[in-house]
């Protein structure tokens, strides 16, 4: 039966590499041919339901509704999946054109894209959507490798950066910061709290020291490890116990740190209190205007420069380099991975000495 398969189905001949590519060109297509599905009915809407209609207002079913049901019937879907397909059209033909091109050509999915328009619907002046729309475009590709979270962060951030009234962040609000501690099984309690971010990646990464403070054998998970954790924190323990028994254990020997360092990255205008410009809090999105101006006057400030466009001759990056490298990946940039780039090693894009020591070919 799969003799008569078309040929593009058959793989006999086909290396590895020829696998993958075609992987990679039927996502590209199976994207386009979801943008051309969503221009379509964009084209359908912009015909059968015009806004200029001074009796629309007192119709029974109007024209946004009869395209909702043309386009389930045609594609034999529910309508409130064809209304949601009928939103993204209309927001990808009025709102956002650069980036329905950029999903024309099979760069980045329907996530993202449904991802962008969710998260730039606050903003209203025509001129900042059109800022926004060729700036998202621009750099949306990029972000395909990112998860969830990291990927609203992304777009987040440029929001901020040309609308700060668009972010779908709400400002601080100091009123409802609070922790709250209660039992909820036999021998298990929850701990809740609401902070401020920097507290909370603050926490968050001496959880990780302590977690990280035992020998391998260990027995417990890191989950496990971190909530065991916040009680060597309150009893103000530098090291968690372990539990492996063993009276040669490494693990107190090498305490961790002590000091926590957390980074927020901003522009220096807004450091300095001279402009609105968004900070950015990696792991937690866009900090409020508040929330810089606080930090701006306690903590250590460092201008993060911008290295030459030239490679260095050695194999490890100078500090310099790496920091630019880490502050501008945030992440690691292998797919899906949310770990925050300060703790992850930096590699060539290309094994050295072939691939350079440029900020171009690291990662």
């Amino acid at each position: 039966m799969f003799e008569a398969m078309p040929c593009d189905l058959a793989f006999q001949g086909v290396d590895d590499a020829g696998v993958l590519d075609r992987v990679t060109a039927a996502a590209r297509a199976q994207n386009a041919h979801c943008a051309r599905e969503l221009a379509a009915i964009g084209e359908l809407y912009a015909r059968r339901a015009p806004d200029d209609d001074a009796d629309r207002f007192n119709w029974a079913v109007d024209g946004h509704e009869n395209v909702v049901a043309e386009v389930a019937a045609a594609l034999g879907i529910s309508r409130g999946r064809a209304s949601g397909r009928l939103h993204y059209a209309i927001a990808l033909r009025e709102r956002l054109p650069r980036v329905a091109e950029v999903f024309a050509q099979g760069r980045i999915d329907f996530r993202l894209m449904a991802a962008v328009v969710y998260r730039t619907e606050l903003i209203e002046d025509p001129e900042l959507i059109a800022r926004l729309d060729a700036a998202v475009a621009r750099h949306a590709p990029k972000w395909m490798r990112l998860s969830g979270p990291k990927m609203a962060e992304r777009i987040d951030m440029w929001v901020a950066r040309i609308d700060p009234a668009g972010v779908r962040v709400p400002g601080m609000r100091s009123q409802d910061r609070r922790v709250e501690i209660g039992p909820i099984s036999p021998g298990l309690a929850e701990i809740s709290a609401r902070v401020h971010p920097t507290d909370a990646a603050a926490v968050d990464r001496a959880l990780d020291a302590l977690a990280d403070s035992v020998c391998r054998n260990d027995s417990r998970t890191k989950a496990q490890r971190r909530a065991d954790a916040m009680g060597a924190m309150a009893a103000g323990l530098t090291v968690l116990r372990c539990d492996c028994g063993s009276p040669d254990c490494p693990a107190p020997q090498r305490p961790p740190g002590t000091n926590v360092m957390v980074h927020v990255l901003a522009e220096p205008a807004a450091v300095a209190g001279e402009a609105c410009a968004p900070a950015l809090l990696p792991g937690f999105g866009p900090l409020p205007t508040g929330s810089l101006r606080d930090l701006a006057g306690v903590a250590k400030t460092k201008p993060l420069s911008v290295p030459p466009d030239r490679a260095e001759t050695g194999y490890r990056p100078s500090t310099a380099l790496a920091e630019f490298v880490r502050f501008r990946d945030l992440t690691c940039r292998f797919p899906g991975c949310d770990a925050p780039a300060d703790v992850c090693d930096i590699d060539h894009t290309v094994p050295f000495p072939l691939g350079p020591t440029h900020p171009s070919k690291l990662r």
